[in-house]
């Protein structure tokens, strides 16, 4: 295989043992880790995280990236408050050994770039002197949210990179093709997400993604699987007929989903 698998297994299981389980069965060595035993990773404590470390290094896994919730606030939050949760952050990065922080670009911030890149200049600045990168992902709703936007911000602070996510550019309403050709020089790694044009999340290559051409154009090594699929509770109770009503693409229970995207990537990159 010519990447190397990460994922956020918080969607198999909020249960960090239930997490490497799954990861182990998926064949995927990195976590891209955001929910642990119910916790948000931005909260969990210093100890939580030895404990967390000592139980990835046991099953021979490793934490790719914190999938923080840095910068997805509004720029009218408290954002000192905000900065003490990134600078724990920093922390949790060595004791979990990991050089990677994915973070957002703030709601409520159309046509406020100066206000955008204050903050993010506080979280370079903090980050300033480790060895993290810091890697922006296009989340719908926030001011990088479209690809030119995205641009503004890798242009104004080349040290932060991007997390590049179809579904979410699809859900934006920005075409990934364009969005490919104007962020490529700046993509550190990419979420495995795909949509269709009304936005409903499916596995990888089922949607208007394009992902079979991201993945030939792609050059890093990393790809985090995030499912994002619909679980449907009580699918397996319905009759046939019923189950089309719910979509194509419904699962019955959060590890099923889980296994269909983890399977749908892998049969992408067996094509390329």
């Amino acid at each position: 295989m010519k990447f190397r698998l990460a994922a956020f297994a918080d969607e198999a299981s909020q249960n960090i043992d239930e997490q490497i389980k799954t990861m182990k069965n998926n064949g995927i060595e990195l976590l891209e880790i955001r929910g642990v035993d119910g916790t948000n990773i931005a909260d969990i404590t210093i100890s939580k995280a030895k404990e967390v470390r000592s139980r990835l290094d046991d099953a021979g896994l490793s934490v790719w990236s914190l999938g923080s919730p840095y910068g997805k606030i509004s720029l009218s939050d408290d954002f000192d408050k905000h900065l003490d949760l990134f600078k724990h952050g920093i922390e949790l990065c060595d004791i979990l050994g990991t050089k990677h922080i994915r973070l957002f670009s703030f709601y409520d911030a159309e046509g406020r770039f100066d206000d955008v890149a204050d903050r993010l200049s506080k979280f370079t600045e903090a980050a300033k002197g480790t060895d993290i990168i810091l890697c922006h992902e296009n989340e719908k709703g926030i001011y990088g949210d479209v690809a030119p936007r995205c641009l503004e911000i890798h242009r104004e602070f080349p040290e932060i990179k991007a997390v590049f996510d179809p579904a979410n550019f699809i859900q934006s309403g920005q075409d990934t093709l364009e969005a490919w050709k104007l962020l490529n020089p700046y993509v550190e790694y990419m979420h495995i997400k795909d949509a269709l044009p009304d936005g409903a999340v499916v596995p990888a290559g089922k949607g208007s993604g394009n992902l079979p051409y991201l993945l030939n154009e792609y050059s890093g090594e990393v790809l985090t699987i995030e499912p994002h699929l619909t679980v449907f509770q009580g699918l397996e109770m319905l009759e046939q007929d019923d189950k089309s009503k719910v979509g194509i693409y419904s699962y019955p229970d959060p590890l099923t989903a889980f296994k269909a995207a983890s399977d749908a990537l892998k049969d992408l990159i067996k094509q390329q």
